[in-house]
């Protein structure tokens, strides 16, 4: 037996005990079904479950321990999944009307390496519909929200995942991002998220291949912890066109992500920005920013105030952001339109009012958008900046329309801080930095060259530790106040976009 709530260890620490035979799996997966069962009426995070199945996956790690076979690396370890994914014999709604009732006949790739690793899937986390957006609502499951202010927004599009993560419903988690979709409910909920290179992390089911934007990634309570879902995600697969496949091999070892390598902060020259030269970010934001910078600076050998040029940041993600929806739900919004909620609806109609010459000045903006960004890593090593442009407002705002009085742009255009890394397709990492003026966690993001993961993963470890010992480190919610609090089903709005 463990010293405490076994729902509330770490991956790695979770697979140690495991490994010692100290901790059941058995244990750690009822442990963690209870924290949902107690919790979950609070936030709606987890949509869909199977603790049958959950159960006997449990029961069969656990005779692999105590029979002396060799254990996966994810061996008996608990995880939550998007609800954009497949887990088999589960609904993939993808938090949408027409696929309500879609039942998953496989595991998507990401649930099969995890599930070969030993991993358990926990249940599906919700997601606004079709990732579309920044909080996670939609009219199929309702909303998730915030576990430090159940009346604030979660964000999204992986919500429910850093929900879960926050609470304690497992250790590891699936995400994907696009805008920033599995970074900034990661900075919302007080958690880490990891956005990796472009083919890292295969993505065999990405509609456009060959726009790699959009990318899955782990989500877990440490930066350790993500490391070593990541182990498991990052592999060979020449059906992600992003992958570099040789021989059967990639350029890098996967396993290496189990293990972080230690790095001299004082060797690195470091760039720091509040708003990335563009994007909306609020006083609030950017006093917290400040604030925290004199904690971390001092121990990195440079630090610069400045960015990489973000030359026409909003309008290549606009036009590519839209193109790829026009493409994906175009025929959904023509063919059931009372099923097309309003995030998705606004994507497709941008995306036909877009001209091919729109279309052609995006894509190669984005070619030089990519240039400029190598140019500065020449003589930079990473970027820090906050992870969201406002503190979490009210769920029931589907979307921020001014930011500091000033009007925003689209309902994505507050993910600005995030979509900056994207276009180039750098690495990007969230990690826990500190509660701001609101008494929300506040997101700290870190941007590596293009392909040094590990090398963002490392940095983040140091960071993170250095935040461990500090005034800066954020405090889990109040589980307490979560298991009393009211059904959040009853709430005016919870399944409806007014």
């Amino acid at each position: 037996m463990t010293a405490t709530d076994p729902a509330d260890l770490g991956a790695i620490e979770a697979r140690r005990l495991i490994d010692r035979k100290a901790l059941s799996p058995v244990e750690l997966a009822e442990a963690c079904l209870a924290r949902v069962d107690a919790l979950d009426h609070a936030v709606n995070a987890i949509v869909a479950r199977d603790d049958q199945a959950m159960m006997d996956g449990a029961r069969a790690a656990e005779a692999a321990v105590m029979a002396g076979e060799p254990l996966g690396a994810l061996q008996g370890l608990p995880f939550a999944v998007k609800d954009m994914i497949d887990v088999k014999g589960l609904p993939t709604t993808f938090g949408s009307e027409a696929f309500k009732d879609n039942i998953a006949q496989g595991d998507d790739a990401i649930v099969a390496a995890m599930r070969g690793q030993g991993g358990l899937p926990l249940g599906k986390a919700n997601n606004p519909e079709w990732s579309a957006g920044g909080n996670t609502r939609n009219r199929v499951y309702g909303v998730t929200a915030n576990p430090y202010d159940l009346s604030r927004t979660c964000a999204g599009s992986s919500g429910g995942s850093a929900v879960a993560l926050a609470c304690g419903y497992a250790p590891l988690a699936t995400g994907s991002d696009t805008g920033g979709s599995l970074r900034n409910p990661a900075a919302y909920c007080g958690i880490v998220g990891y956005r990796p290179s472009p083919g890292v992390v295969p993505g065999n089911t990405r509609a456009a291949g060959l726009i790699p934007m959009p990318t899955s990634g782990p989500m877990a309570r440490s930066v350790a912890d993500a490391g070593l879902m990541l182990s498991v995600l990052a592999r060979a697969d020449r059906n992600d066109p992003c992958t570099v496949v040789i021989d059967g091999q990639t350029p890098w070892e996967g396993s290496a992500f189990a293990n972080l390598p230690r790095r001299d902060l004082s060797s690195l020259k470091i760039a720091v920005t509040e708003d990335y030269g563009f994007a909306p970010a609020e006083n609030l934001i950017r006093d917290h920013f400040r604030k925290v910078l004199p904690q971390l600076t001092p121990v990195f050998g440079q630090v610069e105030e400045t960015a990489p040029k973000c030359v026409d940041a909003d309008r290549i993600f606009a036009v590519l952001r839209a193109v790829q929806f026009l493409g994906i739900h175009a025929k959904l919004y023509d063919e059931q339109r009372a099923f097309v909620g309003p995030n998705v609806a606004d994507n497709v109609e941008e995306g036909r009012r877009y001209s091919a010459e729109d279309v052609a000045q995006a894509i190669f903006a984005q070619g030089r958008y990519y240039w400029d960004w190598q140019a500065f890593f020449e003589t930079h090593d990473f970027v820090i900046s906050p992870t969201v442009t406002i503190s979490p407002r009210p769920w029931r705002e589907l979307y921020p329309t001014e930011i500091d009085g000033v009007a925003t742009q689209s309902y994505y255009h507050w993910l600005a801080m995030a979509y900056a890394s994207t276009i180039a397709g750098h690495p990007s990492i969230t990690i826990p930095c500190g509660l701001d003026a609101n008494g929300m966690p506040f997101g700290l993001q870190i941007v590596g060259k293009r392909h040094d993961d590990l090398g963002v993963l490392a940095v983040a470890a140091e960071i993170e530790a250095i935040i461990a010992g500090s005034d800066l480190r954020v405090p889990p919610p109040d589980l307490a106040a979560l298991k009393a609090a009211p059904n959040l089903s009853d709430a005016d709005e919870f399944l409806t976009f007014n």
